[in-house]
């Protein structure tokens, strides 16, 4: 059991747990977009193309596997500064465990992908690539604070929802499109994967400068990091308060504003009480601020299923 929990640990839950929601909250909205009629028998109509949402699914998981494992694999030394916590950086885990555990989850996410069709296999291999560059030298994305928060914005915020959607599309209709109310998602998604690019940084700052990655908490300040990234979020959520209104969403109105508006007021809330000396603090709120992450791939499937 013990090790099951390194293992769970290293696979970073809560990136695997917003890929999972990301995924099947896509493919939800997809089916509704195709003309399912999923409010009257949503069990069968999903499980009839389970298929391509489970292959889709596996490859999503294995290259977010993939993106982590490598980050821990080539940033060991810093972890056992900033997250000693960490499987690999605590030695629980070996590292040669790590490499084998990381190529062999880049192999099963191109090969899945393969499987599904070319389309998918594009996605997947430029995701690999985009985690490649992020943690490996010669580029190694994530030693400065702009291109790593737009590695991070390219792919949670525009391949995912993006290309996933063109992907389910196709599955289900033959065609490859972009449904209208799937960009306002990705513009918000873009705006809150900037958060997370610079919220995962303010309580790393000693092993970052120990190491000179030049994040915005360590070239800036841990307050300006914060409070860009509120302003940020919080601007994409005044986007998706009016979305629906503006762009005639096939969702209930009504609930999306509401829904959204009081995620954007308990985001304030949460950022506005934030003690940047508390070390448990600022992770919690960056555990919090996930929890919003997973929940916006709940209400936007809702919002559809409501206006059924």
């Amino acid at each position: 059991m013990s090790s099951i929990r390194h293992w769970w640990a290293f696979t970073r839950p809560h990136t695997i747990i917003g890929s999972f929601f990301s995924i099947s909250a896509l493919y939800v909205i997809a089916c509704f977009e195709a003309g399912y009629p999923l409010q009257q028998n949503p069990a069968s109509l999903l499980l009839h193309e389970w298929p391509h949402w489970l292959h889709t699914l596996l490859a999503a998981l294995a290259c977010n596997v993939f993106i982590v494992g490598l980050n821990q694999w080539q940033d060991v030394e810093v972890d056992r500064i900033n997250k000693p916590w960490l499987p690999l950086a605590s030695g629980a885990i070996s590292l040669s465990a790590a490499k084998a555990v990381v190529i062999t989850c880049l192999l099963i996410s191109l090969l899945v992908a393969a499987w599904e069709g070319w389309w998918l296999l594009v996605l997947i291999a430029s995701i690999n690539a985009i985690g490649a560059a992020y943690s490996l030298p010669p580029l190694k994305l994530k030693r400065h604070h702009l291109p790593a928060a737009v590695a991070i914005v390219g792919v949670r915020g525009l391949l995912v929802n993006l290309g996933m959607t063109a992907h389910f599309m196709h599955q289900l209709t033959d065609v490859y499109s972009i449904p209208t109310a799937i960009w306002p998602l990705a513009v918000f998604v873009v705006g809150f994967s900037f958060g997370i690019a610079w919220f995962k940084d303010i309580p790393d700052t000693s092993g970052d400068e120990q190491f000179a990655f030049q994040t915005l908490a360590v070239t800036m300040s841990r307050r300006t990091a914060l409070w860009l990234g509120v302003a940020v979020v919080g601007a994409s959520y005044l986007l998706l308060c009016v979305a629906p209104w503006v762009w005639q969403m096939p969702v209930h109105r009504g609930f999306f504003t509401t829904i959204h508006a009081l995620a954007s007021g308990c985001f304030v809330w949460q950022a506005s009480r934030l003690s940047l000396q508390n070390e448990v603090a600022i992770k919690r709120f960056y555990m919090f601020f996930w929890l919003l992450f997973f929940l916006e791939y709940i209400f936007y499937p809702l919002a559809y299923w409501l206006d059924a």
